[in-house]
Order: C-alpha cells, then structure tokens, then sequence
C-alpha cells in the first residue's frame, strides 16, 4: 500500500518529533468533530476513516501521523519530570499535547502494534483517546482481513470516533449502533486477543 507524500516542508519538525498534521476535513455545516491518529501503513485506514465521517456522517476531523510514539512518549515524561523538579519554573508541555491538546473531539489512535503502543500519550491528552491496535494473533490471508480481525480497519476507526462522541454526550447511541450494521461489524464476534 502506498503511503502518502510529505504534506509539506512544515510538517518537518513534527515528523522528527513523531507527530504531524496530515490532512483535514470540513464537511459543509458539521458540528461534530474528531482527531484520527494513524501510525506506519495504518495510515491509510485513517485517512479512510475520515473520508467515511465526513461522507456518512458530516463530521469533521483531522488525520494525523504518528512516527514515533517513543519520542512523543520520551518528550512527554522529560516534560513531566522537569515540571515534577522545578515548580516554580514555567510549565513544559508535551509535543502529543502541544499538536493535540488543543483540538475538538476525542482522538482516536489506530496502530498496526499493540494498542499499549499509543497508550503511552494517552495519560497527556486528558483522556481523550481511544487506541485500536493489533492485540492477538491474526490468522487471515490477506492484510484487509488482518486489519477487520484486529478492528484496526477505516469503518472499525470509525465506530471507534462515533462511539467516543457517543461517550462524551455528543450522539446518541442509535446513531453508532447503525453505523455498525451499515459498515458491516459484527459486534458479537470474539475479541482478536481470545481466538
């Protein structure tokens, strides 16, 4: 699968440091509004996922990627330990923090790693995120198979952003369980860590 090219010269620092704006959606009149976070070919899914939000939903986001949860992780502690040994010193904020703090709507992070990879910024974005990742043991003959059986894929990333606007009181529950039935997840099936 191809990944998409570099956005820009302006996203150079944010590569470097494991984070970077990709791409932003704005469908007409949407008051809803979501952060997707794709790392390595995963991307893809994301920016998927987005096309779908906007297309069946009218809901808005912005797909970032992620290049190294250990350097945002590793930034994140070292900002938490220079606050934790200089008070009364001006605050460090985190890289995931300065990029995402500030944004609308829960954050939805997609990995082809362990769902614990992204896990370890969760703690910094206020508990705004949801991670997906591939936890078990996958046994399907094709990647899109893989990425259904772990819920990694665009419509799983979806539901995942639809049913965390659900949470924060933002949707009703009516809406993300349709979503489920129209893009095709069986929501009995076993969880992909149990098979």
């Amino acid at each position: 699968m191809k990944m998409p090219a570099m956005p820009g010269e302006h996203v150079r620092e944010g590569i470097i440091r494991g984070l970077y704006s990709v791409k932003s959606v704005k469908p007409p009149g949407a008051k809803l509004e979501v952060q997707l976070v794709g790392s390595g070919v995963i991307l893809n899914e994301a920016l998927r996922a987005q096309q779908i939000l906007a297309e069946k939903y009218n809901i808005a986001s912005t797909v970032y990627s992620a290049t190294s949860y250990q350097m945002l992780r590793k930034d994140a502690i070292e900002c938490e330990r220079h606050n934790r040994l200089h008070p009364d010193a001006p605050k460090k904020v985190p890289f995931v923090a300065q990029v995402l703090g500030g944004t609308k709507g829960p954050i939805i992070a997609t990995s082809d790693y362990m769902r614990a990879l992204p896990e370890t910024v969760a703690p910094y974005l206020n508990g705004r995120m949801l991670a997906l990742g591939t936890d078990g043991f996958g046994r399907s003959e094709t990647r899109k198979a893989l990425r259904r059986f772990f819920e990694v894929d665009a419509e799983n990333v979806a539901v995942a952003a639809l049913y965390s606007l659900f949470q924060q009181g933002q949707l009703d529950p009516g809406t993300v369980k349709q979503a489920i039935a129209d893009l095709g997840i069986n929501s009995d099936a076993a969880h992909p860590w149990t098979i």
